[in-house]
């Protein structure tokens, strides 16, 4: 047996072992440390602490805190201010002392970095719910949204779900404006490096990064929050009572499935204050149920306690089978077949919000989460298909049925611009994203490259060739979001280097010939960016700064997109062994490799990830791929 047929077999040995009972496979989603910061804060709003889990937590959060007194969102990246004062205010509720050096080197920070009036707007609506922060200084946004027509430039229906499922029950907190007043010795007000009477809650008016248009827009939204101010204050609103009315009814809908909001923690909290402000009591099954699904995202030990903002198994499970069948492990194994069969149980065969764009679309898609039916998304789908493909043994009028649903929904969610978006089709009104409460820059879910990249891949595991039409209109908007110098954008993975990865695999896969200029710059840029121990990495900091794109420590994931990456356009020689090499050098004894830096993304710039399993496939699948081209 080769080193490469021996690494390959522990790597397989080592993930079969994660493998739930069940046949899936979920591994952790960590956070930034705001998230925990967050629960701990929700937990006070809700007079429920655990005061043991609290305790854990702040170890969590003590570990995490940098050197120069904040924290960050990602591994080795610099100290962002929300994070350090959503995570201050958590640790002083749980009763470190404003003394304590940790705190004073934070506070330090947050005054350096101009204290609260600087933080985003998810952090102000946070304090403003302690009386930490004026509401007045919150951008408005008025419950009458709810009863915005379709046709109106802007709906909840033309923001994306992760947006959409936020906004609802913050219409409900942002129209009551509910205060859970502090004692005074716990107050922040030592984090104002002005009093904050004297400060100005006033909304920056200088777009970053800087452009025209996005001035234009800022200012124009900026200008209607003034007006939307006043009029909130001395209008009647006679459509205020019907709005909430419609936003109960929304909220009571989707929170009546499994999962909670959406699956995602901001929103599963948001629809508990929402709920205890429209009078519902603690114990009413709706508002236990959202407790229960925030439960169930805690990671704790017997040191540490964190909050996921997620869970991931669908993702995870579609990956792994990917990895175990393309490193040769025989498709019809048992781990493979129980692996399909829960997947196929997942199958999401109710409507859901992506109806609104696509009525005529049949239910058929896969959600991220064990339980999110409203909102399905295509990557997940993709991923699933191409995985059941490959798996041999399964019922096959089942299997058949299954696929052709499926298929059917990731072919009827592509955009009229030739891509894909991830949970809706043609989320696309950019300027959208220059409203004050989208500050974050992250409000819509347009079509990106990694998503249609996926989307060829998926055709082309299904027999489709380049020429069919939406591999056409696809391929077409990949050569107009290609970079000038080769690589394309990762909007779900840390960054260029995953969507080069994810595009590479789909042009590919349908056949595209790999001697195409545009495909060869890609190749080039890959291997120009190769570091010297033969791996790849880059840094989450290539979304604030492009001229860090494929730039950073190598790490076994990236490495093995990059590979993955080179191996789908038959790009052979130096570069792929030396990186194979990188992969066998860092695989540990039991089989598994480690990421020792962030590897995923939630909003680009804003909010990152780091997939525990990652390291565990992706450098699996790359060395069975490289042993097949071999």
């Amino acid at each position: 047996m080769t080193a490469l047929d021996a690494s390959i077999s522990r790597a397989q040995a080592c993930l079969l072992a994660l493998q739930a009972p069940d046949g899936h496979w979920a591994g952790e989603v960590e956070a930034p440390p705001e998230i925990t910061a967050e629960y701990l804060l929700l937990c006070h709003l809700l007079d429920s602490v655990n005061r043991e889990r609290e305790r854990k937590a702040v170890r969590f959060l003590r570990r995490r805190q940098r050197t120069d007194g904040g924290w960050n969102l990602f591994e080795e990246g610099p100290t962002n201010l929300s994070v350090t004062i959503k995570t201050y205010f958590a640790m002083k509720m749980a009763g470190v002392p404003v003394d304590d050096p940790a705190m004073m080197r934070a506070r330090a920070r947050v005054r350096e970095m101009g204290g609260p009036v600087k933080a985003n707007v998810f952090t102000k609506i946070l304090l403003a719910l302690f009386g930490e922060y004026d509401w007045n200084g919150v951008p408005t946004m008025p419950a009458e949204i709810m009863l915005f027509p379709r046709v109106s430039p802007f709906n909840i229906y033309e923001v994306s779900y992760w947006s959409r499922t936020v906004i609802v029950p913050l219409l409900i907190l942002m129209d009551r404006k509910p205060v859970k007043f502090l004692p005074a010795e716990l107050s922040l007000d030592e984090l104002w490096p002005e009093a904050r009477e004297r400060a100005s809650l006033r909304f920056s008016r200088v777009p970053q990064p800087f452009g025209w248009r996005a001035l234009f827009w800022k200012n124009f939204f900026i200008a209607a929050d003034d007006v939307l101010k006043i009029w909130e204050r001395f209008s009647p609103r006679p459509l205020r009572k019907r709005a909430l009315e419609t936003a109960r009814r929304w909220l009571e809908e989707r929170l009546a499935v499994p999962g909670g909001l959406g699956g995602i923690y901001p929103a599963m909290a948001n629809a508990i204050l929402a709920l205890r402000t429209l009078g519902y009591p603690d114990d009413h099954p709706l508002v236990l149920g959202q407790i229960k699904e925030i439960e169930a995202l805690i990671v704790e030990d017997a040191d540490e306690a964190r909050c996921q903002p997620c869970v991931s198994p669908v993702w995870d499970t579609g990956l792994a089978v990917g990895a175990l069948v393309e490193s040769d492990l025989p498709p019809d194994h048992p781990a493979l077949k129980q692996a399909a069969e829960w997947m196929m149980a997942r199958q999401v065969l109710t409507s859901g919000d992506w109806q609104i764009k696509r009525p005529h679309v049949q239910p058929g898609a896969w959600a991220f989460q064990y339980d999110n039916p409203y909102y399905p998304d295509v990557d997940d789908s993709a991923v699933v298909l191409m995985a059941l493909e490959k798996v041999q043994g399964l019922d096959v009028d089942r299997a058949r049925a299954v696929k052709e649903r499926g298929l059917g929904w990731v072919l009827g969610m592509q955009g009229l611009d030739g891509g894909w978006g991830s949970f809706d089709a043609d989320n696309n009104r950019m300027y959208l994203n220059h409203i004050p409460f989208a500050d974050h820059g992250a409000l819509l879910d347009p079509s990106t490259e990694d998503l249609t990249g996926r989307g060829l891949e998926l055709l082309g595991t299904y027999k489709y060739s380049r020429e069919c039409e939406p591999a056409r209109r696809g391929v077409e908007f990949l050569r107009h979001t290609q970079r000038h110098d080769g690589p394309w954008y990762g909007r779900w993975g840390v960054n260029y280097i995953y969507g080069t990865w994810s595009v590479m695999r789909g042009l590919g896969a349908i056949g595209e010939d790999p001697q195409q200029e545009y495909v060869q710059r890609a190749v080039r840029w890959l291997e120009r960016h190769q570091n010297a121990d033969g791996g790849w990495g880059e840094t989450c900091e290539s979304y604030d700064e492009p001229a860090l794109a494929g730039r950073g420590r190598s790490i076994p994931s990236q490495t093995a997109w990059a590979l993955l990456a080179l191996l789908a356009v038959g790009r052979t020689g130096p570069a792929v062994e030396r990186g194979i090499q990188y992969l066998l050098d860092t695989q540990e004894p039991d089989g598994s490799w480690t990421d020792p830096l962030w590897n995923g993304t939630g909003f680009p710039r804003v909010f990152m990830l780091k997939y525990h399993l990652y390291a565990k496939y992706f450098p699996l699948w790359a060395l069975g791929i490289y042993r097949r081209a071999r």
